[in-house]
């Protein structure tokens, strides 16, 4: 008995023992990977992952190896060039650290919950009826594009439930005026973050708001609308197109194809099996009707709610203090609690067929998830290499003799920074302060000048990043191939960002939008009037 007491003794004191020395290793290993700082951090190899992405992506025309090569790419630089480093930080630095945000997950289950709701209304037969009755209101392309840009100016909240709620309803409509996917994709990211970012009611309102310390950030995010010319000069150069019927670039082919009956063009239809679900004949206007508004109604709630609005805060600090990952969950979960309720009352579903469509919904979504999850993971392999640090340097050294033409650098760096790691909102956190810094006790109306503009660059990249969580999403409700989303949209955005440069400088002169925004209203469209004759000439 004494001998075995003993050894239990014996291995409780090894157990200790060893509990000891692996705590010790953890701490050690934890404490050396928060000291831990690569060779290649805060300079400019701290943007060539996502650089050698999007030139994969636009090369290759498939989105998921590029991204991956990206991750790679950055997680080499990360470790050295060392094998365990690199295969660990992909996954433990990269992909299971995003997967393992709460903000990343409660996207994703939003995500997934607005796939499983457009699913239900499309098997109900709502999207159908819709697009049955808008088809005897709308009666041509030009029709169907303007409804898309309005719908998608009306939902101003937030960005991704813009792009698929967008989608799902203008979708059928574009459809049956041949109107091709990746020009329905562009209308929904154009009316995407360009509207959210002068939309004082929005969570693009509510992360600029937070990010301007020491100041009253709302009030300085609605002085600063009137100068977001890229926002601005979008909308302008959306209705202009589709009033002018001009079109150019990779995006002329698409439109011509569709016109032909062909609104996909290329092979590859990522979507097409998700979109043929069977009509039901019973469906009505109001089974998409119902659904949609009781969805916007609940995802105010939810975002006000996380805000504290029924803790006694009013409406617009309730906004401004919302968490939209959790207020977008919450109210896309009491939304298809209503919608799976309303079929069922209305029996046009079963509660069988409402149970099916749960699967359905997520499997539409999985394109989208995989990008958005690796995209991500590449952002975090920028942030692990000083991204953020390396721009604010740059942004720095800028400041001083250009003072004038800071507005046009500080809109050309939030694009080139947006593009490069896919996220306006980070741009935002890494400009906002600075500008402020610089223009705070010295020149008001320059910092609200600047401000905008940075705020205006991060929507001008993010727009044309093929690694940003909105450009994905507007494909993914658009139901169009994300690499023909992003190459047919490219020279849309180029042009709307070289006209806004141009106004940036003037504004930066004149200081005053009544001024500025005129001329840029004027250069887009006399730009627009040259690209028509231009390719009436090419075409004749």
């Amino acid at each position: 008995m004494r001998v075995i007491r003993k050894k239990k003794y014996v291995f409780s004191l090894l157990a200790i023992l060893l509990l000891t020395v692996l705590s010790a290793v953890n701490v050690f290993a934890a404490s050396e990977a928060e000291t831990y700082q690569p060779a290649m951090y805060a300079t400019f190899w701290a943007l060539v992952p996502p650089i050698v992405a999007i030139v994969l992506a636009l090369i290759t025309k498939e989105v998921y190896s590029s991204l991956f090569i990206g991750i790679l790419v950055g997680a080499l630089f990360y470790s050295g060039f060392q094998f365990e480093g690199t295969v660990t930080h992909i996954f433990q630095g990269g992909i299971i650290s995003v997967l393992s945000d709460s903000y990343n997950v409660g996207i994703l289950v939003f995500l997934v919950v607005l796939g499983a709701i457009v699913c239900l209304m499309n098997k109900a037969g709502g999207s159908a009826a819709f697009g049955r009755w808008a088809a005897k209101k709308i009666k041509n392309r030009e029709g169907a594009q303007l409804a898309t840009v309005l719908l998608g100016v009306l939902i101003f909240i937030d960005d991704y439930f813009n792009c698929l709620t967008v989608g799902s309803v203008m979708r059928p409509v574009t459809d049956k005026f041949n109107v091709s996917r990746a020009k329905l994709s562009y209308l929904i990211d154009a009316t995407a973050a360009p509207v959210c970012i002068i939309a004082p009611i929005s969570s693009w309102a509510a992360a600029v708001t937070g990010f301007v310390e020491g100041e009253d950030g709302f009030s300085i995010f609605i002085h600063a609308i009137p100068y977001n010319f890229y926002a601005l000069l979008t909308i302008v150069m959306m209705i202009s197109m589709v009033l002018m019927r001009v079109e150019y670039g990779p995006m002329a082919g698409h439109e011509g194809n569709a016109k032909k009956g062909d609104i996909y063009t290329t092979p590859d239809r990522p979507y097409e099996e998700a979109g043929a679900e069977s009509e039901n004949e019973n469906g009505k206007v109001i089974d998409l009707l119902i659904p949609i508004i009781t969805l916007i109604v609940c995802c105010v709630i939810g975002m006000i709610y996380t805000g504290g609005f029924f803790s006694g805060s009013d409406f617009v600090t309730a906004f401004s203090n919302s968490d939209a990952s959790v207020g977008l969950t919450l109210g896309s979960f009491f939304g298809i609690v209503v919608t799976i309720i309303l079929y069922m009352v209305r029996r046009v579903l079963s509660f069988k067929d409402c149970m099916a469509c749960l699967p359905e919904g997520f499997k539409a979504m999985v394109p989208a998830i995989l990008i958005l999850t690796f995209a991500w993971s590449l952002k975090s392999m920028t942030d692990s290499l000083g991204a953020a640090e390396y721009v604010a340097g740059v942004m720095e050294s800028c400041a001083g003799s250009l003072m004038n033409f800071l507005p046009a650098i500080i809109f050309l760096v939030g694009c080139g920074l947006a593009f490069a790691t896919g996220t306006s909102w980070g741009t935002f956190g890494i400009l906002i302060p600075i500008v402020v810094a610089v223009f705070e006790n010295t020149d008001p109306q320059m910092m609200i000048i600047s401000i905008s503009a940075c705020m205006a660059g991060a929507v001008c990249g993010d727009h044309c990043s093929p690694i940003s969580d909105t450009t994905i999403m507007a494909s993914a409700g658009g139901r169009c191939n994300h690499v023909n989303h992003v190459s047919t949209q490219l020279p849309y955005a180029v042009t709307a960002a070289a006209i806004s440069f141009i106004t940036y400088v003037i504004a930066g002169f004149v200081k005053t939008a009544w001024i500025a925004l005129p001329a840029g209203i004027i250069l887009m469209l006399g730009t627009l009037f040259v690209i028509k004759m231009l390719v009436k000439k090419q075409s004749a």
